[in-house]
């Protein structure tokens, strides 16, 4: 039997005709010793039932047409596993039922439509199956029926009739020709046979019913699964009666309400929500929405008086219209366009800057001379600890706006920039209007920290979302999710940050104006913590600036010997340090001041930490210092070539990129084609092995502005003539010897003078970078600009090659 089968048979009930209930002695029919088998799922007939199968399977046809060829008798087995297609033998019950056939129809699907009579109960000695056909080995089960039925056996007999119409008062479908014959049965067997058929016993305990050979004792099982079924409707019933009344309750609730709100109407008295609908309709006049915005809010309003207050809708509703009428639509802050004003304080909270401040300063300039001036995208990109977060602080201090910020660092949901629709439970705006909001002002400085590190994901792409966010063109109609109405975003002064440019998708770079912040020299990171660094931690660590002192001296040491970074955050850290040691000291009771020098500094800083870009103790032959950019500033490196005997191979060491590969065999390339220039001979490449490696081989390395140091090694290496320790060099190389200009020279350089470089070795076509840099940047420094890879290897060797 399929799944389809098995519904069948619990739906259709079969009445018995006039030719069907002529009883069926079990006596009067000599039932063979071999049957065939029908295989039953998920049912299991007792002797008397009447029920119609449906049959589907071949096997099964065909022990369905032996049995109406002889004797129309059949044996019915119930399958262990409902989901086997063909079961084997000892898959199946070996407890049945023989039942006699009374009807048969083929349907036009190809499947028979059986009506079977259970006659006996039987066990199975032995089955037998050819793959066509099942056939059983069978022996009835005779029943052992009591001589004279005691008390206590009446007592069940009487005992599990109340229990049956019980069960059909609590809603059990019960046909009553089955009351009717349950009443009229004095034998336990039979009567526990019919009851039986009649429960929703599961399949293993049907069978323990059907083998149980004493009637009394089958009739003590059918009692005690017919007593747990009656239980069962009973908590049923009981379950219903209370849902029953609930509902009966709430429609109770909802008819007297309604009764009392005509009560109050005819009094001229508010609804039970009115106070709360007067609020919104009061704060909706006091405030000036634009029309779609107010249009909105009413219709909401309107929907709120005609809802239950304790309904979840309501909840819903109320959430939306606090949201609405909590945003700043049109509450702005004055600017404060005094241009003297605002210069004095950038320059107080941020020494150096001067691109940035000449930035902002020129925006109010043209605020000053006009309103219609859209707000700038500001995108501040630069290392680690430059100050670009601090300094949309200054510049809303500036201007006497608000402020507001929010990280984008590992953001990948789209919501969290456009909000979740209201259908959502739990929705909220995006985090762009939920900082509005948080400002009470609709134009604050509006800072984005990390948009470099957006993410994207299945949930969407939030740089996309920003997009309409961040164009001066589109803003002025940005629509959140949760709102559905446009919001004016054309007055805030957005500024993005960022490390590096890379990872921004182009069409979002291309709607900021990015501002290049690069990294300190010396002389600033001195001033920058003379003004702000030590104040601030001497103040954080409840120190007096009478109570400790920092010599210029000692904050160079520190700079020069604990720390080497682009920004200060380090530096900051080391002096925190200090004022720490100090606090501890001040607290343990001794008063006096403490004065931080050169000869005392490493008392409270230990020795001087080591550093990768130190410079070489001595001149080498096969080391060329070279100068890399990192998205956290600039870097010096130490390119070394080792010789060895071998057949020309080339082996390239620490983490080196595709593009860093092939500048080393170029460079290669370019040394074999000027060999003779340098007295080295052709056949010395064939007999040697050439090593290339760069230190800190876990950090990954690319880029082609290593092709001139790469070639200044491998010169060395061959001729053995030492590379000045003192020289560093960037650039990028041809195969004719030509040197192309690079990126990144203002953090190379600064990189170079952190480690003491004294000469800077350059592309000719980046001598225009050095212009836009301070002076002070320079100072110290020899610059040598080449368009040529032979000029630039005569100027890094302590002699000259070529």
């Amino acid at each position: 039997m399929t799944d389809k089968d098995k519904q069948d048979n619990k739906n259709i009930m079969e009445k018995k005709t006039d030719e069907d209930t002529n009883d069926i002695k079990e006596d009067s029919l000599n039932i063979p010793k071999t049957l065939p088998v029908l295989v039953l799922r998920d049912i299991v007939v007792f002797p008397y039932m009447i029920v119609p199968l449906y049959v589907a399977r071949p096997k099964s046809k065909r022990a369905v047409d032996k049995a109406l060829n002889f004797d129309r008798m059949i044996l019915l087995l119930t399958q262990k596993e409902s989901d086997v297609e063909d079961p084997a033998p000892n898959q199946l019950y070996m407890s049945g039922t023989v039942a006699l056939i009374v009807r048969m129809l083929k349907l036009p699907d190809g499947r028979m439509r059986v009506l079977v009579q259970g006659i006996s109960r039987v066990k199975v000695k032995a089955i037998h199956d050819n793959d066509k056909i099942m056939l059983a080995d069978i022996k009835v089960i005779d029943d052992k029926e009591p001589k004279r039925l005691e008390a206590k056996d009446k007592a069940l007999i009487k005992d599990i009739r109340q229990k049956f119409e019980e069960a059909a008062r609590l809603g059990k479908q019960i046909p009553n020709e089955i009351f009717i014959i349950v009443e009229n049965i004095e034998e336990p067997g039979k009567l526990a046979d019919i009851i039986a058929a009649n429960l929703d016993i599961e399949i293993g305990n049907s069978q323990k019913i059907l083998r149980e050979e004493k009637s009394i004792k089958r009739l003590q099982k059918v009692h005690e699964y017919l007593t747990y079924e009656l239980e069962i409707l009973n908590i049923q019933n009981q379950i219903s009666m209370k849902a029953q009344g609930e509902m009966d309750k709430n429609q109770r609730e909802y008819f007297l309400r309604q009764q009392l709100k005509a009560i109050r109407k005819e009094l001229g008295e508010e609804s039970e929500n009115g106070e709360e609908i007067a609020d919104y309709q009061k704060k909706l006049k006091e405030m000036k929405l634009p029309e779609e915005a107010e249009k909105e809010v009413q219709k909401n309003i309107d929907k709120l008086k005609k809802m239950h207050p304790e309904s979840a809708e309501s909840t819903v509703v109320r959430n939306y219209l606090d949201w609405m009428l909590e945003i700043p639509w049109c509450v702005s802050t004055k600017d404060n366009l005094n241009l003297k004003r605002a210069g004095s304080i950038l320059n107080q909270d941020h020494y150096g800057l001067e691109k940035v401040k000449e930035r902002i300063l020129e925006y109010l300039s043209v605020r000053k001379l006009t309103a219609k001036a859209h707000g700038p995208i500001l995108c501040f990109v630069g290392p680690p600890g430059v100050g670009k977060t601090s300094l949309g602080k200054s510049i809303a201090r500036a201007l006497n706006k608000k402020f507001v910020r929010i990280s984008l660092g590992g953001v990948r949901d789209e919501a969290e920039i456009r909000g979740h629709r209201r259908t959502y439970i739990g929705a909220l705006p995006g985090k762009i209007i939920q900082e509005i909001k948080r400002a009470n002002s609709n134009n604050p400085v509006f800072m984005m920290d990390e948009v470099d590190k957006i993410g994207t994901d299945f949930r969407g792409d939030p740089s996309s979302a920003l997009l309409e966010v961040l164009d001066p063109e589109q803003n002025n109609s940005f629509q959140d999710h949760y709102l559905g109405v446009a919001f004016d975003l054309s007055k805030v002064l957005f500024i993005t940050t960022a490390n590096i440019l890379e990872p921004i998708q182009p069409a979002f770079r291309d709607r900021m104006e990015v501002i290049h912040i690069h990294g300190y020299t010396e002389e600033e990171k001195i001033e920058i913590a003379k003004r702000h660094l030590i104040p601030r931690q001497v103040e954080a660590n409840g120190l007096t600036k009478e109570l400790i002192d920092f010599t210029r001296g000692a904050i160079k040491n520190l700079i020069a010997l604990n720390t080497r970074e682009a920004g200060v955050r380090n530096l900051e850290r080391e002096i925190g340090s200090i004022c720490r040691k100090i606090a501890h000291k001040v607290a343990s009771g001794m008063k006096k001041s403490f004065k931080i020098t050169i000869r005392n500094l490493e008392k409270y800083t230990g020795p001087p930490k080591l550093f990768r870009d130190q410079l070489l103790d001595e001149n080498c032959v096969g080391v060329a210092t070279g100068m890399a950019w990192t998205p956290y500033g600039g870097d010096i490196l130490f390119i070394e070539v080792k010789l060895f005997p071998g057949k020309g191979k080339l082996i390239m060491t620490g983490s080196l990129g595709d593009v860093m590969k092939e500048s080393a065999t170029a460079s290669l390339t370019f040394l074999k084609s000027k060999a003779g220039e340098i007295s080295i001979e052709q056949k010395i490449f064939e007999k040697t092995d050439i090593h290339i490696h760069i230190p800190e081989g876990g950090t990954p390395k690319d880029g082609p502005s290593a092709g001139i140091t790469l070639t200044t090694a491998l010169c060395s290496a061959f001729s053995e003539v030492p590379v000045d320790r003192e020289v560093a060099m960037t650039g990028e190389i041809t195969l004719r010897g030509k040197i192309l200009p690079v990126g990144g020279i203002k953090e190379k350089v600064l990189a170079a003078r952190r480690a003491g470089i004294k000469k800077i070795i350059l592309p000719k076509k980046n001598k225009n970078d050095l212009s836009e840099m301070k002076e002070s940047y320079l100072r110290g420094i020899n610059f040598v600009f080449v368009e040529d890879i032979v000029d630039a290897v005569n100027e890094a060797m302590v002699k000259k090659l070529f």
